[in-house]
């Protein structure tokens, strides 16, 4: 039924909540901001960091320009490795690229850093185009890349599904008008992204396949 398949990075994955989490963690203290309750900190994992610091702690455009430079300097020097392989994801990418899928990151995240983590983490040859923003675009809207992965590589919309963990991945795909996967164990809320009128829902990178191999 689908020919492209959209992975998100992050909650998708990758489990990158001890790099995210302990980042913005470093960035809020520079600001005298500590002790803050882990699923506040959790929130950051999907959307941008800008739109997440604004948020979170109402911070001026000039401030949530500097927690992201503070963020970037500890993520990018120590910590952006430090995530983990959902369990299944390398063999369902091994499988989607030797029935002939065409496998694609969408992200949030700098396209620098993603590609770095999927490179370091051996799953970057699997994927066939990888979209994201550059250093300084804050946005959220999931949409735009996707739109920008159909046009640039000449997709049919009804052919892609995106899969993500958050209700960012999910309105993307639906604003785009492809279909979508919401998966459960990544760090998005369930009942979010099924507002967001989710195709399907999973709990599990096998239930994935399923979808997407078995029909």
């Amino acid at each position: 039924m689908y020919k492209n398949i959209m992975f998100d990075l992050d909650g998708t994955l990758t489990d990158s909540g001890r790099a995210i989490t302990s980042s913005v963690e470093y960035a809020l203290e520079q600001f005298g901001i500590t002790d803050q309750p882990r699923e506040k900190l959790e929130t950051f994992i999907g959307p941008s960091l800008f739109d997440s610091f604004k948020r979170e702690y109402d911070m001026s455009d000039e401030d949530c320009e500097k927690a992201v430079s503070l963020y970037r300097s500890i993520y990018e020097a120590e910590r952006m490795y430090d995530v983990d392989i959902y369990e299944g994801i390398p063999e369902l990418l091994k499988t989607l690229k030797q029935q002939d899928f065409k496998v694609l990151l969408i992200t949030s995240k700098p396209l620098k850093f993603a590609k770095k983590i999927l490179e370091r983490i051996g799953l970057a040859d699997f994927f066939d185009y990888m979209v994201g923003p550059d250093l300084n675009d804050h946005s959220s809207d999931k949409k735009r890349l996707i739109e920008k992965a159909v046009y640039e590589y000449k997709l049919v919309k009804n052919d892609c599904i995106m899969i993500g963990d958050t209700k960012y991945d999910i309105a993307g795909a639906v604003d785009a008008g492809v279909d979508s996967i919401g998966v459960t164990y990544g760090y998005g809320s369930t009942d979010e992204m099924k507002a967001a009128s989710a195709t399907y829902m999973v709990d599990s990178v096998g239930e994935i396949s399923k979808i997407l191999i078995e029909g």
